[in-house]
């Protein structure tokens, strides 16, 4: 059989696409391998079934046929039946018990209909290569507005609540979504829907003109669910107000008023820099380690802060020497140093978030990202790490659902370096992570 090239129907992706915080990275020989493997499968399985390649692909079956292919090219790093690929009834039954499953998504996007940049269609275009349901859309701005978001996040995916967020820029009319239109969203999706499914942050910008004002309106006006702040300035540019958690002048002042309001989540993105940070022009980006997140959480108690793409340090693959150091001592630059801040700082109150970190490491080395959450929960404790997926950019996230509920972490990496297994889909681990974490934190009931 010739090899299948082309991923455009496939149901979990074989190349890194970038986000608007991180490039597209080349497809790797692995990733080139895999591609080839998941188009056998599903020419061979698919005409058993009397399916075309496309509708194998979109079906239960191909995506336990994605992850048998992930296998044998990775290692045996998802839970997966080869007759899940191969019985329509087995899959259907394992995705309908599956259905239920409580998904709190902590880091989903739109943009508002204010805003007329054409950039992040990028992203949708590179999505397209991957994700069978927007092969062949129009590219218009339609895709990444909040129509197509409530029908890609909640209608696509087994994603029962999602906390909307969005980021700043130097001038505020580049912002893609405003606070105001933020909370605008939330209250028309609860409203629709008859209960809490959206909730929604606002932004804050140390150091920019007006900040604490916008803070005093959010609290008074907006009542936002939680704050958002970018601690290098802005995504993907050079910012001229780059601040630290920990600056006791800047930020404590600030602090006191978001717990004085009773809106104590302090949602921070950390990490996903450019590979070759250090010679972008200014020094902003060395305001993305995690090095100001321990002072901050042991001098401010009565806060949480969580930290976005578990403070990953560089997007896109994971360089050589990265993995090779993770192999060697366990130690990933960066969410290893979050991952030890409750212990050194005997705090509480410190908490990693699976945006980005999850799905770029879950498609490039399935081992690295097991490694990854085996290190968070071994030094934040499972009830510590909330489930994000950053889209709505790459259309339904039922695909990151799908690898957090098969992944597991191979019993080598537990020996060697102490790691607890995940476990089942539905076991302990797994459901705190996907969901009933940020459910504690928001005041959620999930039997509701």
């Amino acid at each position: 059989m010739h090899p299948v090239r082309g991923n455009r129907f496939f149901p979990i992706p074989t190349k890194i696409t970038g986000t608007d915080e991180c490039p597209a990275s080349p497809q790797t020989r692995e990733q080139r391998l895999l591609e080839e493997r998941i188009g056998e499968l599903s020419i061979t399985l698919g005409e058993r079934l009397g399916l075309t390649r496309r509708q194998f692909l979109r079906s239960s079956c191909g995506m336990a046929g994605a992850f048998l292919a992930m296998n044998s090219v990775f290692g045996d790093l998802f839970s997966v039946l080869p007759a899940e690929a191969a019985d329509p009834a087995l899959a259907e039954e394992r995705a309908d018990k599956l259905k239920a499953q409580f998904i709190f998504d902590v880091q989903t996007h739109f943009v508002s209909e204010d805003y007329r940049g054409r950039g992040l269609l990028s992203l949708r275009r590179l999505a397209a290569r991957w994700n069978p349901a927007i092969k062949g859309e129009e590219q218009n701005l339609d895709k990444i507005r909040y129509g197509n978001f409530v029908k890609e996040v909640f209608e696509e995916s087994d994603t029962k609540i999602a906390l909307l967020s969005n980021a700043p820029a130097d001038d505020p009319k580049r912002w893609f979504l405003s606070n105001d239109h933020a909370i605008w969203a939330r209250k028309d999706f609860n409203e629709k829907a008859g209960s809490k499914k959206l909730l929604a942050h606002a932004v804050f910008t140390p150091g920019q003109p007006g900040w604490m004002e916008e803070i005093e309106r959010a609290i008074s006006e907006l009542k936002p669910d939680s704050w958002k702040g970018y601690t290098v300035g802005a995504p993907s540019t050079f910012s001229r107000y780059p601040w630290r958690l920990d600056d006791e002048k800047l930020l404590y002042p600030a602090y006191e008023k978001m717990e004085k309001a009773g809106i104590r989540h302090v949602c921070i993105h950390k990490g996903l820099i450019p590979a070759d940070y250090k010679t972008l022009k200014g020094s902003a980006w060395r305001y993305g380690g995690v090095d100001d997140v321990g002072k901050a959480a042991k001098d401010r108690p009565g806060l949480t802060f969580q930290i976005y793409h578990s403070g990953i340090r560089v997007g896109g693959l994971p360089p050589e020497e990265d993995v090779k150091g993770f192999e060697e001592r366990g130690y990933i630059p960066w969410v290893s140093d979050l991952a030890a801040i409750p212990e050194k700082y005997r705090v509480k109150n410190v908490y990693a978030e699976l945006g980005s970190v999850f799905a770029l490491s879950a498609i490039s080395n399935p081992r690295f990202c097991a490694g990854i959450l085996g290190t968070l929960i071994k030094g934040m404790g499972a009830e510590h790490v909330l489930w994000g997926t950053d889209s709505v950019w790459y259309g339904s996230p039922q695909w990151q659902i799908e690898a957090m509920r098969r992944i597991e972490i191979p019993e080598d990496l537990r020996k060697k370096f102490g790691y607890a297994p995940l476990g089942p889909a539905q076991g302990e681990v797994k459901k705190m992570i996907l969901g009933e974490n940020a459910a504690r934190l928001y005041g959620i009931k999930t039997s509701a």
